[in-house]
Formats: structure tokens, C-alpha cells, sequence
């Protein structure tokens, strides 16, 4: 265990050194001319040289990039070119916004997927089982928008259960008052995509040898699917949550601007539109860092999940 899970960390090293190049290169010779951003339509020419020099683009590439990683590695990217809010004080200040808003919707919707996609491969055949594929069906063709608008004016305008937008420094306040609404209408929309394929999981187990071999032993079936079928459909399971887990860290644009949470998503949306490059850069490389972070633990879960599987 402890050799792979070096040779997987010695693995990030290149392919991180591969993202932070990538950025770099991107920004410098595609993203327009910082010092022109910065300075503006009416900046004069010996103004934007003079930011040119105090940003450090009048140096040579070399030194420009070697400045770049050690932003990268002391995560001191200066100031937002937008609010000359520190970006260190951003993530700091916006990211419980966004755990408090997606580590609810990522729990939910796990385990009612989970309870649903096993629930439906239950009844696999069956009526209810494709009433809940026709839903399903129906539900992935509405975009979220309109979940978003339909959920405002339904929930908040009308019936006044919860506020339309807001947000407090409180966490229990944002949990209980105003985190509710976008959470719900999240996990109403992720839900049906999820019990789709969490069905299919469940269905391709059960067409298995050992679960035949299960029931010719007169293994009940409920049995079967909880001690057996779910056991062995989490490898898949964990792949799909892993594949969602770095969402959770930028959370889901359109909630944070349509519910005015002040959240990491929001303020990246605002940066990309305000061409902030220090915000951009911070968000894209640290998320591809956590991206390879939380797929070697998943794949160290695997083990735990299923002992036949081979760290390798």
C-alpha cells in the first residue's frame, strides 16, 4: 500500500507541473495583456508600461514562470485585479459559503440515489419502475434554470417557506434558513440523472453468476441486494462521487448567483467576467490538484470496498 501510494504521488508531480504549464502559457499569450486590464481604455502608454514593470511582464519568460510556480506553492497570488481583495482572503472568506451550500446537496444526493436506484432495480420490470425511468426522462429534458425559477416563485413568493435569496455570517442561520431552497431544488435535479445510472449499477451486478447462485441457495432477495448487489456496486458508485467531489469545492454557479450566496462558484463566475487572471489561475490549478488528490483516494477506497481489488 504505502509503495503505491508513493508512486501515485511521485505520478502528480508531472502531470500538476503539466497543469501549472498549461495555465501559464494559456494566460500569457491568450488572455490579452494584463497591463492593458489592469490599466483600462483610458490608462496612457507609460502608465501600462509602468504596470507592465510592477506585475513583472517585462521579464524574461523564464523568470516570469519561475515567479508563477512559486505563487502556485506559497499560495500567494497578490491581490483580485477586480476588488484588490487578497486571493488567499478569497478562498478563505467564500469557501464555508460553498461547503454550506454543496456538502448538503453531495449527501443527499448520494444516498437518495442510492435508496432510489436500488429501491427501482427492486422492482426491475415493473410499473414503477418505468414510471420512474418516464420521469427521470422528463426531468433530465428541464434545464435548471427553470427548476430554479419555477422552485423562487413556488416556494418563496408564493407559500413563503423560505426567502428568496440571502445569506448571514451564522452557519446554523444559512443551514436552516437559507441553504433549504437551493438545496432541495439541487438534489431534485441531480436525483433523477443518479437513480438512472445508480440503476444500472444495480442491475449489472444482479445479472452476476453469484447472485443467481445466491438465490438457487434461497437467499431472499432483499438480502441479496443489500449484503451483496450494494457492496459491489459501490466501486462504480465511488468512481461517479469522485468525479462530482471537485464540483463541491467551486459549487454550482447558478445556485450562488441566483440565491446571492457568497460562495467560491459566485466569485469565480464574477472573476472570469471581470477577466481577473489571479482569481482564474488560483481556482484552475489548486482544483486540478484537488482533483488528483481525491482520485488516488478513491482508489485506495476501492480496496476497502472490495479486498479483491489489486493496488498496482
Amino acid at each position: 500500500m504505502f509503495s503505491y501510494l508513493l508512486r501515485r504521488i511521485l505520478q502528480m508531480i508531472p502531470t500538476l507541473a503539466g497543469v501549472i504549464l498549461l495555465v501559464f502559457f494559456l494566460f500569457k499569450y491568450f488572455g490579452g495583456d494584463p497591463a492593458e486590464i489592469l490599466g483600462g481604455l483610458q490608462a496612457s502608454a507609460e502608465q501600462i508600461e509602468s504596470i507592465r514593470t510592477q506585475l513583472g511582464l517585462n521579464k524574461p519568460v523564464v523568470e516570469q514562470l519561475w515567479l508563477f510556480v512559486t505563487k502556485v506553492a506559497t499560495f500567494d497570488w497578490g491581490r483580485s485585479w477586480a476588488t484588490n481583495e487578497a486571493v488567499s482572503n478569497i478562498f478563505v472568506t467564500r469557501l464555508p459559503a460553498t461547503l454550506t451550500i454543496m456538502i448538503p446537496i453531495l449527501v443527499l444526493e448520494v444516498v437518495l440515489a442510492i435508496a432510489a436506484g436500488m429501491a427501482v432495480a427492486y422492482v426491475r420490470g415493473s410499473l414503477t419502475d418505468r414510471a420512474v425511468m418516464i420521469i427521470s426522462t422528463v426531468a433530465l429534458s428541464i434545464s435548471f434554470l427553470v427548476y430554479v425559477i419555477i422552485g423562487q416563485y413556488v416556494f418563496a413568493f408564493r407559500l413563503g417557506w423560505f426567502p428568496v435569496q440571502g445569506w448571514s455570517h451564522s452557519v446554523w442561520t444559512n443551514l436552516l434558513v437559507y441553504a433549504p431552497l437551493p438545496v432541495l431544488l439541487a438534489v431534485l435535479v441531480s436525483l433523477a440523472p443518479q437513480t438512472r445510472l445508480y440503476r444500472s449499477f444495480f442491475l449489472d451486478e444482479i445479472g452476476h453468476d453469484y447472485v443467481r447462485t445466491a438465490r438457487a441457495k434461497g437467499v431472499p432477495e432483499r438480502t441479496i441486494l443489500f449484503k451483496h448487489v450494494l457492496r459491489n456496486a459501490m466501486i462504480p458508485i465511488l468512481t461517479n462521487v469522485a468525479t462530482q467531489l471537485p464540483g463541491v469545492f467551486i459549487g454550482s454557479f447558478l445556485i450562488e448567483v441566483f440565491f446571492s450566496v457568497p460562495g467560491l462558484g459566485r466569485e469565480v463566475y464574477q472573476a472570469v467576467g471581470r477577466s481577473d487572471y489571479p482569481v482564474i489561475q488560483a481556482v484552475t490549478i489548486y482544483l486540478a490538484a484537488l482533483t488528483m488528490v481525491i482520485n488516488l483516494v478513491t482508489d485506495v477506497l476501492y480496496k476497502f470496498v472490495d479486498p479483491r481489488v489489486v493496488l498496482k
